[in-house]
């Protein structure tokens, strides 16, 4: 079970801090991709905060590439960090391309093309 901590007098917004915690544990090895985590009810009964403020933490992990959703067999952790981070600066290309013109399958070539 990973172990989570929020400040609720922190300056830091909670799901920011539930986010944070969770991308700790999976940084640390306490939870590994393909490990499922505990339902978001359970998560917010721990951690003593609204179950919104945890789904809010969950889906900007997922967002992430961090965590994957399945309807049916909950949540469970789909990559690493540094995958993670690699999403996230993924997801901001093809923002930055679109926003200047480039459809997917062009940025798609242009990276092929890089050596």
């Amino acid at each position: 079970m990973m172990y989570l901590e929020v400040d609720k007098a922190g300056p830091v917004d909670l799901h920011e801090q539930v986010a944070g915690e969770i991308r700790r544990a999976i940084a640390d090895g306490e939870a590994r991709p393909g490990d499922r985590l505990p339902p978001a009810k359970d998560l917010a009964a721990v951690l003593d905060v609204n179950v919104n403020t945890v789904l809010r933490a969950l889906r900007t992990l997922r967002d992430e590439g961090l965590l994957e959703f399945r309807r049916g067999r909950g949540i469970s952790v789909a990559a690493s960090p540094e995958r993670g981070e690699v999403v996230r600066r993924s997801r901001e290309l093809v923002e930055y391309a679109r926003r200047h013109g480039y459809r997917l399958d062009e940025l798609v070539e242009i990276i092929r093309n890089i050596d």
